[in-house]
């Protein structure tokens, strides 16, 4: 039986939760397909490594345990980058897949891009092609460079795959849908099972907003994090708001900035987050994972950045591009509340692909 020798790196809770829409598809193939066999061993970087960020997430998804972890945790880019470049290509030159699957724009995605390539393995990157075209985020810098040295582009949009046919990518390239659009579908009946979070935290159903913040250009920037803050304590509809550990460093002792009638809580896991999404009146977020399950499961959603990879969602008016100014956030979700904060509830996955993006990228890898 052939063999096929697949090295997937994670890195960050949003790539466990695309990986872990994959690693099933993997399964299913093994047991239905003959003649080829798929060996995938799953290589966790560290980079998030707090429990509630990283364990949580593996024993809630199911994902098989990590093969390796590198252990690499924070630091500054370089240091982060150098050390997972450096454990990756140890374990590569072991293992000598035939394959090495990367996820999103992570440190963890332009290091295992970075180790594969320079040692001639193809790279296949899961959601190729975004942009912002904001090239100070360093977001947009693992994406360009990781779809550069990539031999197998699944792009979740068309728009993603016109991005790389402007830069001259175009062998490689295959429109799937997006793998999150997979994993929602798979998981909110089990969260609807399972997910205690409401009742733990005594919410009604659209009676809260939801908020995230968590990318470096609004924690590392205090002008533009004081003015999201700023925009939340103005707001009479109570806000829950699960702080990430990078928004928790950046506050500190001054937690107390989050006033008004926001509550802070620890991260939650993914189903509880999907159960908070669902049931939020509104979602404040600056992830693009969030904006993405916002408008899977009809709710509103306000971004705060300047602009966001995920085009289509503004376009189809169910998502409003605020960045950090207090009073354009106010008139972002005054906007919303306007029209009833709500959305049609039928989302067939119709921007997104059909729901079963990771049995394509399975095909794919497996030559089928």
């Amino acid at each position: 039986m052939e063999t096929v020798k697949i090295i997937t790196v994670v890195g960050a809770r949003p790539q466990f939760v695309k990986a872990a829409a994959v690693t099933r598809a993997v399964s299913a193939f093994n047991d239905t397909q003959g003649g080829v066999c798929i060996d995938e061993r799953i290589v966790h970087t560290g980079q998030h490594y707090d429990e509630s960020m990283s364990k949580v997430f593996f024993e809630e998804l199911r994902i098989p345990s990590p093969a390796l972890n590198l252990d690499v945790g924070s630091g500054p880019h370089g240091r982060q980058t150098a050390e997972m470049l450096a454990g990756l290509e140890r374990v590569l030159l072991e293992e000598r897949p035939d394959w090495v699957v990367i996820y999103g724009d992570t440190n963890s995605t332009l290091a295992g891009a970075l180790a594969a390539a320079k040692l001639h393995i193809p790279v296949a990157h899961v959601e190729a092609g975004l942009r912002s075209f904001n090239r100070r985020m360093p977001e947009e810098i693992n994406r360009v460079v990781a779809d550069r040295v990539s031999a197998a582009l699944f792009c979740p949009t068309a728009a993603s795959v016109e991005n790389l046919a402007r830069e001259g990518i175009i062998d490689g390239v295959h429109q799937v849908g997006d793998v999150m659009y997979d994993s929602v579908l798979f998981n909110t009946k089990l969260a609807e099972q399972t997910s205690g979070v409401m009742g733990r935290l005594a919410l009604k159903a659209k009676a809260f907003y939801l908020a995230t913040v968590h990318r470096a250009e609004n924690t590392d920037d205090p002008a533009r994090l004081a003015g999201i803050l700023e925009a939340f304590g103005g707001m009479e509809t109570p806000i829950v708001l699960p702080l990430h550990p990078r928004t928790r460093k950046t506050l500190g002792a001054d937690r107390e900035r989050v006033g008004g009638a926001v509550r802070v809580i620890d991260p939650v896991s993914y189903l509880d987050m999907l159960m908070l999404e669902r049931n939020a009146r509104l979602i404040l977020t600056d992830s693009g994972g969030v904006q993405k399950e916002a408008y899977w499961l009809a709710v509103p959603c306000v971004t705060l950045r300047d602009e966001t990879e995920w085009v289509e969602l503004v376009e189809a008016g169910c998502n409003r591009i605020a960045g950090a100014a207090p009073e354009a956030i106010r008139q972002a979700v005054d906007a919303f509340e306007g029209e009833g904060a709500s959305l049609p509830a039928d989302r067939s996955g119709d921007l997104y692909g059909d729901g079963h993006s990771a049995e394509k990228i399975v095909a794919v890898l497996t030559g089928r």
